[in-house]
């Protein structure tokens, strides 16, 4: 590897966007690119980066392109995996009662399931909504990558590697079952209302229930 580091970035949030600047501001450091579509990932190919760099990427990388890179493809994770592999973490941190966090770990084939370089947990509160957690893990991952990356340069890793079958994962379509509140369910209360506190995201309509023929949106501020 040359002494400056070639990268490739692979993001569009708000996280995603000030670890992208920050990378760019290192001496040590040339960012290529900043990608936020599929069919832009063939400018991997044609750079041929040391690293991919991901953070707030949408898609997945297809292991044709995960092989390019000579150091391998990072990618930041808003959760502490195994746990809440997927989509929202955020949401199901609340939701499940899981460890809030943030990882960087290497890409692979599968999704969130490549060897952990570094996690850090976030404290959590019972009034914090899916949005307040959602801007916890967005700061505690631009604080992980920017304690972590001298390591990554200088090789010194210790790396965890991950079990497929343990934590957990969820789908895009778990998310929007959980939206569907059933008039007729008969709930702990304090259940109930961590499943509010994690679809409360303004300005977003997340919680809904039809009463009447009517749809009525949910959101729950908790207050101590």
């Amino acid at each position: 590897m040359s002494e400056q580091v070639d990268i490739v970035f692979l993001g569009i949030n708000d996280a995603g966007m000030r670890v992208y600047e920050w990378l760019c501001d290192r001496e040590e450091v040339f960012v290529h690119s900043l990608l936020t579509t599929e069919d832009q990932l063939q400018v991997i190919r044609e750079i041929q980066p040391d690293y991919v760099v991901s953070c707030g990427y949408r898609h997945i990388v297809p292991e044709e392109v995960l092989d390019v890179p000579d150091e391998g493809c990072l990618n930041l994770h808003p959760a502490y995996l195994p746990y809440n592999r997927g989509a929202n973490p955020n949401v199901w941190s609340i939701v499940q009662g899981t460890p809030a966090g943030v990882t960087l770990h290497w890409m692979d084939a599968s999704l969130d399931t490549g060897d952990i370089i570094a996690r850090q947990k976030v404290e959590t509160d019972f009034s914090d909504t899916g949005k307040d957690l959602y801007e916890k893990l967005e700061d505690a991952q631009v604080a992980l990558f920017q304690d972590v990356w001298p390591d990554i340069v200088a090789g010194e890793l210790y790396e965890i590697e991950q079990n497929e079958d343990a934590g957990t994962y969820h789908r895009t379509s778990d998310f929007e079952e959980l939206c569907e509140l059933d008039p007729n369910e008969e709930v702990r209360i304090k259940d109930f209302l961590d499943r509010l506190r994690g679809l409360t995201f303004p300005p977003y309509d997340n919680a809904k229930i039809e009463v009447d023929g009517d749809t009525y949106y949910v959101e729950v501020n908790i207050s101590k």
